[in-house]
């Protein structure tokens, strides 16, 4: 398809050459003498920047460097310096700026010819100029060749050695109209990346730069062209032919013509829904975010064994994909049968069909709790290159886009141990030259058009091969018939066989005799071996048997836990062990193939193994240390998250409130590995918490680390999960009939809520924590409760119910020493006085809360503090007062991975610049904040900003663009029933009829 284009435009735009000017070859140095032009002028000795002098020695210096090489006579030297008016000692004074700059240069590069002066002997990109040039030139030949990924890099690289104004602090005429000529270079090469960041893909991330650029240069048509095709492939048609409208009018007004014919084009082909605009101009060889090919498959075994006929049904499955829509094979069979280890083996077989990438994943269709499939579409998405801001949120539109990104590529995709077909219809490609390998306990006979295997034991004769391979061929030669009992006795399983024979592997001291009469005890085998469908458990129990009590143990008890796997630190609270014992026990399980090594210092189970080491936990753990075990990883996390929650918020009062553990946690150095700890376990910290809601012992403490774990949801990390993990402790704390237990629950699931912008759901719940903890007499979560319903009141315009509520919060937290709880109910309290008004007490408020937050060492609510006192000061007309204080608070939320507040701050900072009338700024500060409130922090917040951003655009001159977005807030509003509605609606320009 085309990408819309000026007519005429150049490839990637040039100037002229500067000459190569080398130095000879014995004149090496460690410190190389480099200029530079695109900026202020400046030259370097190594890393030592020179002393150029007054202004007019660096315009004499500049003239130099511009002139390629070649020697500027006198009379043109003084024309560049002083123009048509020279002093009457303009030679002399030539002279003396040229023996000046002799004297600070290398010998040899200023030199006297012919009555003028040139500089010569410079090495290779000694001049950025020159370097600038080299660059463009090699982005032209990548863009030529096709490898567009290559040249936005290089023309990236060449645009990032522009330091500011070029030639800046030089003065004259000829300085200023080498400006002008590198400006428009600039431009066009900027242009010209922009160009190849749509023809990639990269629209969405586009808009901002694009918005910013037209403000700055509002007659620039490119620019606004190249908009207008960004914000159409965003899905904003409407703020698309809205800058076309925005620019037909300011080229009437200001310069009398209409837009150029390529412009008129694009409205045309934007207004009948060109499918040609839809897509970058040609599909890439490499993705944008990834340009190498996904090669995901697991290592294949080095001893797998037998399965000959299989291997060769399933590779001419695969070989067919070519020319088919799609060619998928679904292996079903009992546990432990071998599927992932045969499907894994002929994908590394038919890789050489499949040459743009193989795909893997684990569906964990056995567990309880498998693998979503709108996560499984958003790891592959980024494995294939898809930039995160493009990937959408729903499982339609996620599948949808993998199915394009997928077309016209050749992949094979692995579906490891799926739950159902249902589970992978989403999953599979769809398109001609890409195949699907899909392993399930079940068969998938409603997968439509599957090729379908069951996959049975092995024969003996494969069973025995194996074992030899693992166990060594001269101790199995000597014991044949042994052999042979081992493995019947594991019924020619092929876990089963792994497992015994790595075990008789790691013991020299045992025979194969001696196995073999250990499997011949029927007490732990032939019954199960005899049972069908319960051939593996009694595989597993075979391993099992042969553990050491310590491994035994830590078996049984740490298959009790949820979550996708288990840290050293996690598990040794389970086993109350130290962590060095406890990482012996678990590399000592990994050896017997009963659990995996997930990663460096963390373990999974595979999902049967675990089902398998819970029935052992049932079997052979008395309950109360199955409890026992459960209770100290719970205390474990709490204890932790207490840890962190307290290094990041110094002086909060929370973590004295919560309950008492009795297994320590972990302690860290500083605030970023206490951070990076929360994140890295928060999907095991969760389903630790919602294991531990059914306990009636366990549930107080399961709310409380939801409680003090809160980042989890305020930062836009894992708000959903988060939020359903609140509603879960509450319907247990519902049956409980324990007023301080609900109470706690529901100002967790309450403050989810608010962070999702969901506030009347939140008023409500906080409503009911009052009560309930006034019924407890627990004061923590009811000064919580008012605090949070004070700031709802004013997002609902309810300023003196938020007074009342607020002056309640700060008094509770007065009477239980919480500084920085009071210190937020003061910035709240400020912006309720805004609302009002009040903006002198609204500075003292927020003033005060900031002061409370910086004595207590407490930056991450520092932060908020700054952010309240920024929009205190932007209203008392303190402007750059108030962008301080916000940038100062943007770069703590950023370090602190808050983007709620990290997005919430930028659209603060849009309101500051329209207060400044920077609308070039503030355009794309909140057009920032859009993407990174994106898909958190409700819809009201984006509807704050989308009206923020109508007023930034108007600014610029793009009035229909902001009318669209007004359009969206006034809907955003009227659905939510906001009281914001009306403002807006004033706004929106009355639709015209014809």
């Amino acid at each position: 398809m085309d990408v819309p284009q000026a007519p005429g435009a150049p490839q990637v735009p040039e100037v002229p050459r500067v000459p190569e000017q080398r130095r000879p070859d014995s004149a090496t140095e460690s410190a190389v003498l480099r200029f530079g032009v695109l900026g202020p002028v400046r030259a370097w000795r190594g890393e030592d920047q020179l002393n150029t002098g007054s202004p007019q020695q660096r315009a004499l210096l500049a003239a130099l460097l511009l002139r390629e090489g070649r020697t500027a006579t006198a009379a043109e030297l003084i024309d560049a310096l002083w123009g048509e008016e020279p002093p009457p000692q303009a030679l002399a004074a030539l002279r003396t700026y040229a023996s000046r700059l002799r004297k600070v240069l290398d010998p040899g590069v200023l030199v006297s010819e012919s009555g003028g002066y040139a500089v010569r002997g410079l090495r290779d990109g000694a001049l950025d100029l020159a370097a600038v040039q080299d660059l463009a030139a090699e982005a032209e030949k990548a863009r030529t060749a096709g490898d567009l990924c290559h040249a936005r890099d290089v023309l990236g690289r060449a645009l990032g050695l522009w330091d500011g104004e070029a030639l800046a602090g030089v003065p004259g005429r000829y300085a200023e109209t080498q400006r002008v000529r590198l400006e428009e270079w600039r431009l066009q090469l900027l242009e010209t990346r922009l160009d190849m960041d749509l023809e990639q893909g990269c629209h969405a991330e586009a808009v901002s730069e694009l918005t910013a650029l037209t403000a700055a240069h509002p007659l620039r048509e490119r620019l606004r062209e190249l908009l207008m095709l960004a914000l159409y492939r965003s899905g904003r048609q409407a703020e698309a032919l809205a800058v076309y409208a925005d620019t037909r009018r300011l080229l009437a007004d200001e310069l009398g013509v209409d837009p150029r014919p390529g412009l008129r084009e694009l409205q045309q082909r934007i207004l009948r829904a060109d499918p040609g605009l839809a897509e970058p101009s040609a599909p890439q060889a490499e993705p944008v975010a990834a340009p190498v090919r996904p090669a995901q498959l697991p290592a294949s075994v080095p001893d797998f064994t037998g399965r000959a006929a299989f291997v060769t049904e399933l590779g001419e499955v695969l070989a067919s994909a070519e020319g088919r829509v799609m060619a998928v094979s679904a292996l079903a069979g009992i546990g432990g049968v071998g599927k992932t280890t045969l499907a894994v083996h002929v994908a590394h077989r038919a890789r050489g069909a499949f040459p743009d990438g193989q795909l893997y994943v684990d569906l964990q269709g056995a567990g309880s709790r498998a693998a979503e499939p709108e996560t499984v579409l958003g790891s592959f998405l980024r494995a294939l290159g898809t930039a995160e801001s493009a990937i959408p949120d729903s499982l339609e539109e996620r599948a949808a886009l993998y199915r394009s990104v997928l077309d016209g590529r050749r992949v094979l995709v692995l579906l490891d141990n799926a739950r159902d077909a249902a589970q992978v219809r989403p999953l599979l490609p769809g398109t001609e030259g890409c195949a699907a390998l899909v392993t399930s306990r079940v068969r998938m006979v409603d997968l439509a058009g599957a090729h379908l295997v069951d996959l049975d034991v092995m024969s003996p004769e494969e069973a025995l091969s194996l074992f030899t391979k693992i166990v060594g061929q001269e101790r199995v030669a000597s014991e044949r018939e042994a052999a042979l009992d081992v493995v019947a006795a594991c019924g020619f399983l092929p876990l089963a066989i792994r497992i015994a024979a790595s075990r008789l592997a790691a013991r020299r001291t045992w025979t194969v005799s001696v196995l073999a009469a250990k499997l011949a005890d029927g007490r732990r085998r032939l019954d199960e071996l005899q049972a069908g469908d319960l051939a593996v458990k009694a595989t597993f129990e075979l391993g099992y048997g042969q553990l050491e009590p310590a491994q035994a143990r830590a078996f049984r008890l740490l298959g009790l836990a949820d979550g996708p796997d288990i840290s050293v630190p996690a598990a040794a609270a389970v086993l109350n062990l130290p962590a060095e014992e406890t990482e012996d026990v678990l590399e000592g399980l990994v050896d017997t193939s009963l659990v995996e090594s997930a990663a460096p210092g963390r373990y999974r189970y595979h999902d049967l193994v675990r089902l398998y080491a819970r029935a052992c936990a049932e079997r052979d753990e008395p309950p109360g240390e199955r409890e026992g075990a459960l209770s100290r990883l719970l205390d474990f996390y709490l204890a932790t998250a207490a840890g962190v929650y307290a290094i990041e918020r110094p002086g909060d009062r929370l973590v004295d409130h919560l309950a008492v553990t009795e297994h320590p946690g972990l302690t860290f150095p500083d605030r970023r590995a206490a951070r990076d700890w929360l994140y890295t376990e928060a999907n095991c910290l969760l389903a630790v918490t919602r294991q531990s809601a059914t306990g009636t012992h366990t549930l107080p403490r399961a709310i409380d680390l939801l409680w003090a774990a809160l980042d989890l949801s305020e930062s836009g990390a894992n708000p959903r999960e988060y939020e359903a993990t609140a509603r879960a402790l509450l319907e247990s704390a519902r049956r409980t009939d324990a007023p301080r237990v609900e109470a706690r629950a529901l100002m967790t699931l309450a403050h989810a809520h608010v962070d999702g912008g969901r506030f009347e759901m939140a008023d409500q719940e906080a409503e009911q924590v009052i009560r309930l903890a006034r019924e407890a007499g627990d004061l923590l979560p009811a000064s919580w409760a008012r605090n949070a319903r004070g700031i709802i009141a004013l997002y609902q315009g309810r300023n003196t119910d938020g007074e009342e509520h607020l002056s309640q919060a700060i008094e509770h937290f007065r009477t239980l020493g919480d500084r920085p709880g009071e210190a937020s109910a003061l910035c709240n309290l400020s912006r309720i006085h805004l609302a009002t008004g009040l903006t002198g007490s609204a500075v003292a408020l927020a003033q005060q809360g900031m002061e409370i937050y910086d004595a207590m060492g407490n930056s991450m609510r520092g932060a908020n503090g700054r952010y309240a006192l920024g929009m205190a000061l932007t209203q008392s007309g303190r402007l750059d007062s108030a962008a301080d204080r916000l940038l100062e608070a943007l770069e703590v939320f950023r370090e602190s991975r808050q983007r709620l507040w990290e997005g919430m701050t930028l659209f603060r900072l849009a309101e500051v610049d329209i207060a400044a009338r920077r609308f070039a700024q503030a355009a794309p500060n909140a057009e920032t904040a859009l993407t990174v409130l994106r898909g958190i922090g409700g819809e009201w917040r984006r509807g704050n900003v989308l009206t923020v951003l109508g007023h930034a655009l108007t600014g610029i001159g793009q009035r229909d663009r902001a009318q669209v977005c007004w359009q969206e807030a006034l809907r955003i509003y009227d659905e939510l029933g906001s009281a914001e509605a009306a403002a807006v609606r004033e706004l929106v320009a009355p639709v015209r009829t014809v």
